[in-house]
C-alpha cells in the first residue's frame, strides 16, 4: 500500500466527519457523500450556509459553528470557498481535509500542507469507500 492508501484508509476509519458543501439536492455530490456517510454509521455534519438543514439534521454555516471538531472534513466546494474551509480548519485544528476531484488549486494544498493538516485530493469518497468494503 502507498502512503495515499494508508492515508485514506486512516480517514475512513474515523467516524466524526463533516461535509462542506452538504446539500438537500440529491444530484449533487455533496448530497451524495454525505447520505452514504450518514448510511454507512458515520457521525456527519453538514456544513453550507445556504441550508438551514440536511436530511432532517442541522446544517451548520461553517466548520466555526460545529458544536464539536470533527476528526475529517470532506470538502465538496469551489476551490473559491475551499480556500476558506482550509483556514478554518487550520484555526481549529483540525487534521483531515479530503478534497474531492475539482474542489482545489495548488494554493490550496500547499496551505493545507504547510499547516500540518493531512489531506487526500483526486480520489473521491464516494469510490474509496466502495473500495474498502
Amino acid at each position: 500500500m502507498d502512503k495515499m492508501d494508508l492515508l485514506m484508509d486512516e480517514m475512513l476509519s474515523l467516524k466524526k466527519w463533516a461535509v462542506v458543501g452538504a446539500t438537500s439536492n440529491p444530484d449533487k455530490f455533496g448530497n451524495k457523500i454525505y447520505m452514504k456517510l450518514k448510511r454507512q454509521g458515520y457521525d456527519v455534519t453538514p456544513i453550507n450556509p445556504v441550508y438551514d438543514e440536511v436530511d432532517g439534521d442541522v446544517c451548520f454555516n461553517s466548520l466555526k459553528d460545529m458544536p464539536e471538531i470533527p476528526e475529517c472534513v470532506s470538502v465538496v466546494v469551489s476551490p473559491k470557498r475551499a480556500i476558506v474551509t482550509v483556514e478554518e480548519a487550520i484555526e481549529l485544528g483540525i487534521k483531515r481535509l479530503w478534497f474531492q476531484p475539482g474542489t482545489f488549486d495548488e494554493e490550496i494544498l500547499d496551505l493545507a500542507e504547510n499547516n500540518g493538516i493531512e489531506i487526500v485530493y483526486y480520489n473521491c469518497v464516494l469510490v474509496e469507500m466502495d473500495h474498502r468494503k
